[in-house]
């Protein structure tokens, strides 16, 4: 584990202590980002417009909330003329160049090329473009000049103020919430309190086989914050070998592996496997073959894509379920 993971870590701790070095390093990030906002908000800096209907899914905090899947649910709603705006982080290919990982038919780059979640998206999403591009509106404006895109979907894009957007949907984890509440580094907190007026509808993620938590907190959430809230619920759904599709058996022995936000829930959801073992990288990890343990292995969905090339035939993945109501989620007023 690096330096950052452990940060993270403390990040939601709520009776972790201060560290000076981090609150003093907060104050400066509060006032950048306060900044900014203030200027776009008093209209002094102005985003810029593409020709077509733009959503942003984002989050008002670090960490693995569980934004891919629920932009794969809203794209696959939408239909045809729909494209994924998306940073690439993690992935080789120059983001600062505008990058086609799919046009709805054809993926052009693996994983390790394009990043773990646009290759997700390209093959959960089929016949929607996915792009990968730091700047936002210029890979918007690309999608809706080369495809004739009607919709544009921002992957993570809350915080992305450059490019003008008609919808902002921002997620929280139902456990997690918005950790000690504090601003980046001593906190997970992307932005203040002026971020949380932006926000069109709150969806509440649930990554948990009881979802009552989730529904109670969505309900404090209306009440508080005056925006439509929604919950999301992800449940494990099946375990399948990545090379063979095969499902694996209840109560087999397996180490899981995971580069995620928030590993610990990925493990909760494999109790019906005899877990020996857990190995926890860095989100985002690329992962080397020989990092790999022997024997059964059950990893992600978005790690699997990044193992697809090892010569192992015992790498499972875990299969979940988003279930939301995008319809709900795209009309309610």
């Amino acid at each position: 584990m690096n330096l950052k993971t452990e940060i993270t870590k403390l990040h939601y701790d709520k009776s972790a202590k201060s560290i000076f070095l981090l609150d003093f390093a907060s104050f400066f990030y509060g006032i950048g980002s306060g900044l900014k906002n203030l200027l776009y908000d008093k209209k002094i800096l102005k985003p810029k417009k593409v020709n077509a209907f733009v959503i942003s899914v984002g989050n008002i905090t670090t960490g693995g909330v569980g934004k891919t899947p629920v932009v794969s649910e809203i794209a696959k709603y939408i239909g045809e003329k729909t494209a994924i705006i998306s940073r690439g982080y993690g992935g080789k290919l120059d983001n600062k160049n505008i990058n086609v990982i799919s046009d709805g038919k054809k993926i052009y780059y693996d994983a390790k090329l394009a990043g773990d979640e646009p290759f997700w998206l390209a093959e959960n999403t089929k016949g929607t473009i996915v792009i990968t591009c730091k700047n936002r509106y210029e890979g918007a404006k690309y999608a809706v000049e080369k495809f004739g895109v009607k919709t544009i979907i921002l992957d993570d894009g809350f915080q992305h103020r450059k490019l003008h957007r008609d919808l902002d949907i921002v997620l929280m984890d139902s456990k997690m919430g918005f950790g000690n509440e504090k601003l980046l580094p001593a906190g997970p907190l992307r932005e203040g309190m002026e971020a949380f007026s932006r926000i069109d509808k709150l969806v509440v993620v649930s990554k948990d086989i009881d979802h009552s938590r989730a529904e109670k907190l969505a309900k404090i959430m209306v009440k508080k914050m005056k925006v439509p809230t929604f919950v999301c619920r992800t449940e494990p759904d099946y375990v399948y070998n990545i090379q063979n599709n095969k499902k694996l058996a209840e109560g087999t022995e397996v180490t899981a592996i995971s580069a995620i936000g928030q590993p610990e829930q990925f493990y909760a959801f494999l109790k019906d496997y005899n877990v020996k073992q857990t190995k926890s990288f860095d989100d985002h990890h690329s992962y080397t073959e020989d990092e790999i343990p022997q024997g059964t292995i059950i990893t992600t969905e978005k790690d699997a894509v990044k193992m697809k090339d090892f010569n192992r035939t015992d790498i499972y993945t875990l299969k979940l379920k988003t279930v939301i109501n995008v319809k709900e989620l795209l009309n309610e007023q």
